[in-house]
């Protein structure tokens, strides 16, 4: 017999990976042409940071291979959107941090998609957004730990 649990947590988790979908496409059609939503996540990241990060960092934070960090990275340094700089202690080691040219391309693209998700917010409204969030950023921790 399924449980009342097992039915909430289904619908749940439809409805954050349709909401996912329809989110990251919307917003992917609004991003400024050959930024992907994992560049903007990442020059995002590096803003709010304020501070250089080394590849792995990168990587672990948003829950990717190196690999696939790596070639994020590639493309963020071949557009002028990073610096790369060797670790001067450690050759081995990278550090990486945004570049003013990934700072105008990160506030091009905020002001290419916020206008759609504003929009969303409002319509929801307020109140109710602001009453979800506390639900949604639980769900992430727990989700983070069992990783």
């Amino acid at each position: 017999m399924v449980e009342v649990a097992d039915t909430l947590a289904a619908a749940l988790f439809s409805e954050v990976f349709m909401a996912d979908q329809l989110a990251r496409n919307r917003i992917s059609r609004a991003l400024p042409k050959g930024m992907e939503i994992s560049h903007f996540s990442v020059l995002n990241h590096l803003a709010h940071a304020g501070e250089e990060r080394t590849p792995a960092q990168l990587a672990a934070i948003f829950h990717v291979t190196r690999g696939a960090m790596t070639n994020t990275l590639s493309k963020l340094e071949w557009a002028g959107h990073v610096h790369i700089r060797p670790d001067w202690d450690d050759a081995r080691r990278k550090f990486v941090s945004i570049s003013p040219a990934g700072k105008a391309a990160r506030d091009a693209a905020l002001a290419a998609f916020m206008p759609l998700i504003a929009d969303v917010v409002r319509g929801i409204g307020t109140d109710k957004v602001r009453a979800t969030l506390p639900v949604l950023r639980e769900l992430r921790a727990r989700l983070e730990e069992q990783d």
